[in-house]
């Protein structure tokens, strides 16, 4: 295991003491995690400061188990004297609650031995001064964009977060993650011919992140490029998913492939296992130890090992998104997909999830196109998760013999997704600016509602 920092370590043994008290007063079985953060967040509007806001979260949660019967408190106060108190509640709490059958700590053998360091930590440090002068200039390089006629703000932040995990069984973990943004959102046109848009970025590491230039310039862009939009008729077309927003189709994918719906039987998804759910050449992978990634974690919420995972490989789905409860549930092994807060059971949830690129271009996607619509933005969820039923929002530009000719808005696009995860095409442009990121993504005979 890495360098645990001091915080990490007063952390652990915190949750040590605690799992030896309840251990002592008759608990079977528990586990603990402590959760601490702090964040400062400053925006400004035409280069005057707005907001500074400083928060700070400093959460432990404690499970306790006495057979089957399982309870959760939660607390921000770490005082001998109120944990002593917390443990009794928790034992208390179970005792009388009924048993559920497929509660219990992680397998002993599935627990994480050796935790990957994963460069998550920045030292860097940014005062409240510096902040300021860091969302001026993203404000700044957003309203020199001709076109541009206001602003919305521009904002920088910076955050620093610790989680500890000890378990009842042997486990004991922590790691700790910084994280850096900056963002912009600005207005073009004037009268009843504005449009708006927005960019920004988030890194765990200072040195990573985009300039405030280039976050600035890429906002006002986007929204002049906005300007005018058509309204279009109803049809069927193909639709492209720009990169900015595809990693939403991921998404839908991800959530109907997890283990406590499969569980459930809610999913569009439940008896799809081994069956082919994208097109021939499509991978889909979760990794959760990516150097530097946004949704990187080196164990689980459970304490348990958390390799890269499969979940669709040359189109054909090969597991589900499992904790321990789910694997259970379903007579499988935890793949190390817990998720875990404070006062609740663990989830299942993905980490650093991702389509592989494809190897046409995006002006490949494009090239064939007589009539169809590239999105670059999506509102609204209208999703039937038991279905597969989508239906959303969405605005951006259309296409007219292989060229993005216009911008166009107020448009609606409706499909079922299994049918759309068959016809999906990735690009070759997959970025990884999300903790769930995919190339541009195009899908043939959707249908879009217009005028």
């Amino acid at each position: 295991m890495p360098d645990l920092t001091a915080n990490e370590q007063n952390s652990l043994s915190i949750l040590d003491d605690l799992l030896k008290l309840v251990k002592k007063k008759g608990a079977d079985a528990a586990d603990a995690v402590r959760i601490q953060g702090t964040s400062v967040n400053v925006s400004v509007r035409h280069g005057e400061t707005e907001e500074i806001e400083r928060s700070e979260a400093h959460d432990l949660g404690l499970r306790v188990l006495i057979g089957k019967q399982q309870a959760f408190v939660s607390s921000n106060d770490t005082r001998p004297e109120l944990l002593e108190e917390l443990a009794e509640r928790a034992l208390a709490m179970a005792r009388n609650i009924p048993e559920e059958k497929y509660c219990g700590l992680a397998d002993e053998a599935l627990l994480a031995r050796d935790v990957p360091a994963l460069d998550l930590l920045d030292t860097a440090v940014l005062d409240n001064e510096t902040l300021v002068a860091r969302a001026k200039e993203t404000e700044e390089a957003a309203l020199t964009i001709d076109g541009v006629t206001n602003s919305e703000g521009g904002s920088a932040s910076t955050g620093e977060a610790s989680i500890a995990l000890a378990t009842s069984h042997g486990f004991r973990g922590a790691y700790s993650s910084s994280t850096y943004s900056l963002s912009a959102s600005v207005i073009a046109g004037e009268g009843q011919k504005m449009e708006r848009d927005y960019d920004y970025d988030s890194q765990h590491h200072l040195a990573d992140l985009k300039t405030p230039a280039e976050i600035g310039k890429s906002a006002g862009e986007r929204a002049v490029r906005l300007l005018n939009p058509r309204k279009m008729p109803s049809g069927q077309v193909p639709v492209i998913f720009s990169n900015r927003v595809s990693g939403s189709i991921l998404g839908h994918f991800a959530g109907a492939i997890s283990g406590p719906t499969i569980a459930r039987g809610t999913s569009f998804l439940k008896d799809a296992m081994g069956e082919k759910i994208f097109a021939d050449g499509i991978d889909v992978i979760d990794d959760p130890h990516r150097v530097r990634g946004l949704a990187s974690k080196p164990f689980d919420g459970e304490g348990v090992a958390n390799n890269a995972l499969s979940l669709i490989e040359n189109g054909i789905l090969q597991s589900w998104v499992l904790n321990s409860s789910s694997a259970m549930q379903l007579g499988l092994q935890s793949n190390g997909r817990a998720s875990r807060g404070t006062a609740s059971p663990p989830g299942a949830s993905t980490t650093n999830l991702y389509m592989t690129a494809g190897t046409a271009s995006l002006d490949d996607l494009i090239s064939d196109i007589k009539s169809g619509f590239f999105i670059t933005s999506l509102i609204g969820f209208g999703v039937n998760g038991i279905t597969g039923d989508y239906s959303r929002g969405a605005s951006g530009f259309w296409i007219e013999n292989g060229e993005i000719l216009f911008p166009v808005s107020e448009l609606t696009i409706a499909g079922n997704l299994k049918d759309m995860f068959q016809k999906l095409t990735p690009a070759n442009d997959l970025e990884f600016r999300h903790g769930t990121n995919a190339p541009s993504l195009r899908i043939d005979g959707m249908m879009v509602a217009g005028t």
